[in-house]
């Protein structure tokens, strides 16, 4: 039986403190805080684990320096602090990376309006990052050659956070821990509806592999389900005092344009900033944003032809970027959380990405509004509380629910691996060592990847080509990371359809033998699904020119 079935047979036999309804980050810190602290808690989401907007971010965990220009110094103060937070707890996932923006002619502010506002923010988030330096149009030429300082009238370099894996791999990981500290979690479970009798919300629940259905019983339920918040309070006939409007952005992934390990960012045509993000041997440029009545996007040739003109326009490339060279897009909604009584007539360009807890006492129902991957911990905390106000005893208050293990673990990892010349073995076209890589994504679970390496060193050959996956991470993907469909891996527990081009991948060798270690007899069925909802649903990723 695969960790995923356990889970969903666990599902229906036990009555749990809180169900959470989606995996998404806000799901996933809920369910790790909750666990932690000694809850019974369930988790469901009726995708992937980060299958919506959880997996379409910039990689960036910052303090929303953009919202200083609208006074909003007290999201922008918290958001710093969680920052830095982030920083200390995750210091191999989450790492300080250096920001270049130029400003151009004819822009709203000066560069030393700018600069000064970057020292600001800097004190905002307690010195805790390097200083801001203000930059001369010479001097962002002779730093980054790339850019195009025509119109320059000069520029500033300030710090915030990147996430070194992607976004939804960050997310997985608190489930990981949620899983760990006695969660009952499962993906591709899904949710419809549910209602509250003597004092247990009784969920009706699909398991959309089989099309079984069961219930879930919980004390409390939580609804987490991302953009879809409104829609599931509605299933539930939950009234609440927030409600989501939908802003959509894309991102294009490109061949790496700069080697500098820092972030490019500009003023877009729309006034809005414009990233041009290191990743790997990949640029990740964006975004766009589009107001959306509904929370289910695509990709348009309007929104490409945007950020090409807007990239083409502020670097001078030996050829300008065409449609032609993306390898993959990245597009999803923000829930932009506002009062209900305010109704979807807002400028949404000046909403903030502020989560709310919207909490109804009477049936012990809570639903988050609004959210982003910097406020995760927060996010986990406030609803640790929360459940404490409706009267659900937390056996473990003050336990420490996140971080990477202690450093003495880290430095024994450390040297178990140069005892065993684990480096040697990291291939060529790797961009760190393979102790470095294997600590940061699977932390101390990666001491018996270290044992089986020893026994076995066939376990640390590279497995896909174009990729950086060995095959004994593959062996863990399929035991410990609830893998259902290949999408899970390729897209979300790694990164490789966004960096490894799709006809690549479509005839490599390699890919077939990571399905054979993964799904066995059914390796053949899935891979042949993977290209087919390719083909079939035009997904983002699998945009070609």
């Amino acid at each position: 039986m695969t960790l995923r079935e356990q889970n969903v047979s666990q599902l229906a036999s036990t009555t749990f403190d809180a169900l959470v309804i989606g995996g998404g980050i806000n799901g996933a810190a809920s369910a790790a805080a909750l666990a932690g602290k000694g809850a019974r808690v369930a988790l469901i989401d009726r995708g992937d684990f980060a299958g919506s907007t959880s997996m379409h971010s910039s990689n960036l965990v910052w303090g929303g320096i953009k919202y200083m220009e609208s006074n909003d110094f007290g999201l922008v103060r918290k958001l710093c602090k969680s920052r830095n937070h982030l920083i200390k707890s995750y210091p191999s996932t989450v790492q300080e990376i250096r920001f270049l923006t130029t400003i151009t002619k004819g822009f709203r502010h000066s560069p030393r309006y700018l600069w000064a506002g970057t020292w600001l923010y800097w004190l905002m988030g307690n010195g805790f990052t390097k200083r801001p330096r203000l930059l001369a149009p010479k001097h962002i030429k002779h730093e980054e050659p790339i850019i195009n300082i025509d119109r320059s009238i000069g520029g500033f370099e300030y710090s915030d956070a990147y996430l070194h894996d992607n976004d939804a791999r960050f997310v997985f990981n608190f489930i990981r821990h949620a899983l760990d500290f006695g969660a009952t979690a499962a993906n591709y479970v899904e949710s419809l509806g549910a209602e509250r009798k003597d004092g247990v919300w009784i969920t009706k629940a699909r398991n959309t592999m089989d099309g079984s259905t069961f219930e879930i019983r919980a004390r409390v339920l939580i609804n987490a389900a991302g953009p879809w918040v409104d829609h599931h309070n509605e299933l539930t006939g939950e009234q609440t005092s927030h409600q989501h409007l939908y802003s959509k952005g894309i991102h294009l992934i490109v061949p790496q344009l700069t080697d500098s390990k820092r972030v490019l960012a500009f003023f877009a045509d729309d006034g809005r900033l414009f990233f041009v993000i290191p990743m790997g041997n990949r640029t990740c440029i964006g975004t766009t944003d589009t107001h959306m009545d509904h929370p289910d996007p695509v990709v348009t040739q309007e929104d490409i032809d945007f950020v090409l003109d807007n990239i083409n326009k502020r670097l001078t490339l030996d050829k300008p970027l065409t449609p032609s060279d993306i390898i993959s897009t990245r597009c999803g909604v923000r829930p932009l959380a506002v009062e209900s009584d305010q109704g979807s007539d807002r400028d949404f360009l000046q909403l903030s990405r502020k989560h709310v807890i919207d909490t109804n006492t009477d049936n012990a129902h809570i639903s988050i509004f609004g959210g982003k991957l910097t406020d995760c911990l927060n996010v986990g905390d406030e609803i640790s509380d929360a459940l404490l106000a409706l009267g659900i005893t937390l056996p473990k208050p003050d336990f420490h629910w996140y971080g990477e293990p202690a450093l003495p673990i880290k430095q024994r990892f450390m040297a178990q691996a140069k005892r065993m010349d684990l480096d040697s073995m990291t291939a060529p076209t790797s961009s760190e060592p393979l102790s470095i890589r294997l600590w940061r994504r699977y932390a101390d679970k990666a001491f018996a990847m270290l044992e089986q390496i020893e026994k076995d060193p066939s376990q640390g050959a590279l497995l896909i080509e174009g990729t950086e996956y060995i095959r004994v991470e593959l062996e863990h993907a399929r035991d410990h990371e609830m893998i259902t469909e290949l999408e899970d891996f390729l897209r979300r527990r790694s990164k490789i359809s966004l960096v490894v081009d799709q006809e690549q991948l479509r005839h490599s060798e390699g890919l077939k033998q990571a399905c054979h270690v993964l799904f066995g007899e059914q390796a053949e069925q899935r891979l042949a699904t993977y290209f087919d909802n390719r083909v079939n649903t035009a997904q983002p990723e699998a945009l070609q020119a």
